[in-house]
């Protein structure tokens, strides 16, 4: 099957590169970039020296992909400029799976108050989002265009959504903590990412009203049946990729961390993607960077209350280019790890 990364050039489109090249099902068919059109892909991401196929970056003209031979596109493209490209891919049959947040906030309203104007609003009710673990399978016959979740909310829906079914947490005074690396912010030339600002310093921003906010809030209301707040409070932490977060939440009247675990189990039990860290042991960035995986782990404070939950993911891969690959594997009926292990 041919596939194509428009957008290729910056952090989660290399990651893609990579994975797609060495995928043993797929040809990369296709790597656009207006920058960089005309050059070979190893000339802009030499790590691919050797291994590039002879590839070269072609425009990102959206009516000329539309009308190649290539099956399904990612976009790995700033919001607002994924829909335009959506738009003439979807009109013209091709599978898409989105990595901005173009499509991941199914009401147009909310979209409009954390990005402002959406490009393609025709399109919304037709995509899905899709969290390859939680996501009803029945996605994959639904819809020719998937969101693929940010990092951020990777990181904290997959620890909450099923303690929230499951009744083992509160629905009030949930507090998250995120700490991300610089890679999620993108290639951008702006003093707050230069080296000498962020070596050896950490800080918060976007404080109560960070854009993966409303995607987050959205996802836990729509796959447990009511309206849920969190208090999310992002951090910029030294360091080149990875996300660690910490989740305080009340345990349920009754709840232990013995059932905690159970409904984690259950929904995660065979998952490859997904792994549980025992209570006590948290999971740790260097050891999820590079891989498709969350780690995850969870320790009950009998003082406060609170269940403690940590995890651990690379903003990259699991929260980016490598959950893209297994939305894929999963849609066209590969293994779901092919590719990612």
């Amino acid at each position: 099957m041919k596939v194509g990364v428009v957008g290729a050039a910056g952090y989660s489109g290399e990651v893609l590169v990579k994975l797609l090249l060495s995928h043993p099902q797929v040809t990369l068919a296709a790597v656009t970039s207006r920058t960089h059109a005309g050059k070979p892909l190893a000339a802009v991401i030499p790590a691919l020296r050797g291994a590039d196929r002879g590839l070269r970056f072609l425009d990102s003209d959206p009516a000329a992909l539309a009308a190649g031979d290539i099956d399904l596109f990612f976009l790995a493209l700033p919001h607002g400029a994924a829909a335009v490209y959506a738009k003439a891919l979807v009109a013209a049959g091709k599978r898409v799976i989105d990595l901005s947040a173009d499509f991941r906030i199914a009401d147009l309203a909310t979209y409009q108050q954390y990005y402002g104007e959406h490009q393609a609003p025709e399109l919304l009710k037709a995509a899905r989002f899709v969290l390859p673990e939680l996501t009803d399978p029945a996605w994959k016959h639904e819809t020719r265009l998937v969101a693929a979740p940010g990092c951020y909310p990777t990181s904290i829906l997959v620890p909450l959504l099923p303690l929230l079914k499951a009744g083992v947490i509160a629905r009030e005074h949930i507090v998250v903590n995120s700490c991300s690396g610089v890679s999620g912010a993108g290639k951008k030339a702006e003093e707050m990412y230069l080296y000498v600002e962020r070596a050896e310093s950490m800080k918060a921003y976007g404080l109560t009203k960070h854009r993966h906010l409303a995607e987050i809030e959205e996802q836990l209301a729509l796959q447990t049946g009511a309206k849920t707040v969190i208090q999310f409070n992002p951090h910029l932490a030294p360091m080149r990729r990875g996300i660690a977060t910490t989740i305080t939440v009340p345990a349920a009247q009754g709840a232990t961390i013995d059932s905690l675990y159970t409904a984690w189990r259950s929904a995660y039990g065979g998952r490859p993607f997904v792994q549980l860290l025992a209570s006590g042991e948290t999971p740790d960035t260097a050891h999820t960077v590079g891989t498709n995986r969350i780690d995850m782990s969870a320790v009950h404070d009998p003082r406060t209350g609170n269940f403690v939950i940590t995890s651990a993911t690379d903003n990259l891969v699991k929260g980016a280019s490598g959950q893209a690959v297994q939305i894929m594997n999963l849609w066209c009926g590969f293994p779901e790890t092919e590719g990612l292990v």
